[in-house]
């Protein structure tokens, strides 16, 4: 099967190339490889030591983080080098200065592997929740440079657990101990011959319960609120925006910051469309009144960690559709009630923070409007449900440190 899963590899890699022709984000996929090792052999001083932090896309960065504020501290004098497997995650963060170098992660073929490996030659590897590589792991475990999997999530429908995956089983054992975020995980690592696992926490809890410690100021925002109640809606996707709207545009005295996912200009016309009440967008901000409207689009990155310090309640994009529910904790530490789409299966934290009454789960419109009317006019409900949000935060820290420890 390692056989077959490696010329399929190799195979993909031309079809990909084909396919890059035809879609924007596999173009992307290809074009970010090219040249990738004589820029690895260009940008790494293989007179320092490295050490290699792997994470899928975006997400897993920022619960990568704070074990990299860890590294820098306990190793100061090491060099850290992040690697990406897909573009969204590679191209939104060029720069951090925690990373000395940023890199995507070549196809895993054995031959890549080697390369990869040989050119870094890191002291320590780290990856970040999931994205197992076989071929990857069994050159770090062949070189014998110890490998950590940091918040791990596994679940019994993964290959290993089949029939079928067994031939993936042994590549596991790079892992010198597996950091998981739960105890099925640990349970289902114990059933295929691995006990060295211990539950060591999300460290995505880290991240955020840093975030109360930043400065979370932004004038442009007081300026919109004034004394109003604000909803902020986070990393929208049209599914949520139909949802979300009806609400708005039937209120009074509230207002809202959309912060969608995909900020193309044709996207932010759509939703525009829907509105019946005054919106404006934050690239037209210094051309209106902000005061005067009751919508603020932000049609552009990086503000709405901050802007949610400033929301009464938060609604979080991408579980009213099949797009993948984004990340609840970042408002939840600032101790606010959230509500989200019906599709979160597969979000552990958000199924916690429903159960703990301190998020609500909407299918439709009338639902949505129901829990909104609730929140927004019983103040003692409202402050009541963020409290437990952010307690819930507060409680679940600490993963980074359980790893501090064991290294």
């Amino acid at each position: 099967m390692h056989r077959i899963y490696n010329v399929l590899v190799k195979l993909s890699g031309v079809v990909l190339k084909s396919a890059g022709n035809f879609s924007p984000k596999l173009k992307e996929f290809i074009e970010g490889r090219e040249d990738l090792f004589p820029k690895l052999i260009k940008n790494i001083d293989q007179s320092k030591e490295h050490i290699w932090i792997h994470a899928a896309s975006l997400g897993e960065f920022e619960m990568a983080v704070p074990v990299l504020k860890m590294l820098k501290e306990k190793y100061p004098e090491t060099k850290t080098v992040v690697s990406f497997f897909s573009p969204s995650g590679y191209k939104n963060k060029k720069k951090h200065p925690l990373v000395d170098h940023f890199t995507y992660l070549p196809l895993d073929t054995p031959e890549n592997a080697e390369k990869f490996i040989d050119i870094l030659q890191p002291k320590m590897a780290f990856f970040i929740k999931y994205d197992f590589w076989p071929n990857f792991l069994n050159k770090l475990k062949e070189r014998q440079i110890r490998t950590f999997l940091v918040s791990g999530v596994f679940r019994k429908d993964q290959t290993f657990f089949k029939p079928y995956g067994k031939w993936m089983v042994p590549s596991l054992k790079a892992f010198e101990h597996f950091f998981v975020q739960n105890e099925e995980s640990k349970e289902l690592l114990n059933s295929i011959g691995f006990n060295n696992a211990s539950i060591g926490g999300d460290t995505r809890f880290d991240r955020v319960a840093a975030q109360i410690e930043t400065d979370n100021r932004i004038d442009f925002i007081e300026e919109f609120k004034q004394n109003s109640l604000l909803v902020v809606c986070g990393s929208t996707w049209p599914e949520d925006e139909r949802l979300i709207t009806s609400f708005i545009n039937n209120s009074s005295n509230i207002k809202f910051i959309i912060a969608p996912h995909e900020i193309k200009p044709e996207k932010i016309r759509k939703f525009e469309a829907l509105l019946k009440i005054p919106s404006i967008k934050y690239s037209e901000k210094e051309a209106k009144g902000l005061k005067d409207h009751s919508v603020f689009i932000l049609d552009t990155i990086g503000l709405l960690g901050r802007a949610y310090s400033y929301a009464d309640i938060a609604y979080v994009g991408g579980a009213a559709g099949t797009t993948g529910l984004h990340n609840i904790l970042e408002p939840a530490t600032f101790g606010i009630p959230i509500i989200i789409g019906e599709n979160f299966d597969r979000f552990l934290e958000a199924e916690r923070l429903r159960q703990l009454a301190g998020l609500f789960s909407v299918k439709n419109s009338d639902e949505f409007s129901a829990i909104m009317t609730r929140l927004c006019s019983n103040t003692e409900f409202r402050e009541k449900t963020g409290m437990i949000a952010g307690h819930f935060i507060n409680s679940n820290t600490g993963a980074t440190r359980i790893l501090q420890k064991y290294l």
